[in-house]
């Protein structure tokens, strides 16, 4: 459920207000407990990512480091190695 909850700070270009609106919606989501919530609950939910993606640009934007950027592809290549070799399928021992 938490896919799009990905580190956003100290990327080259920087994180886009898409990118940090979807990974608010993500937490919200987790939150609540509803992928969808109802219609009587519809409001309070909106408010709440609204909030959570203000909050969350206010941080990445007041965040100071001296690391020079990361760069997207690399990131992404890593991510899929690791994924990678997480879910390989073990090699058949002959019985």
């Amino acid at each position: 459920m938490c896919r799009n909850i990905k580190t956003l700070h100290n990327f080259e270009p920087p994180a886009s207000d898409e990118e940090v609106f979807l990974s608010s919606l993500q937490f919200v989501r987790k939150l609540s407990g509803f992928t969808r919530p109802s219609a009587a609950n519809q409001a309070a939910f909106d408010r709440a990512v609204g909030k959570v993606s203000a909050a969350a640009r206010e941080l990445i934007d007041s965040l100071v480091t001296h690391s020079p950027p990361r760069d997207r592809e690399v990131e992404a290549m890593k991510a899929r190695a690791r994924s990678a070799e997480r879910f390989r399928t073990p090699p058949r021992h002959p019985t």
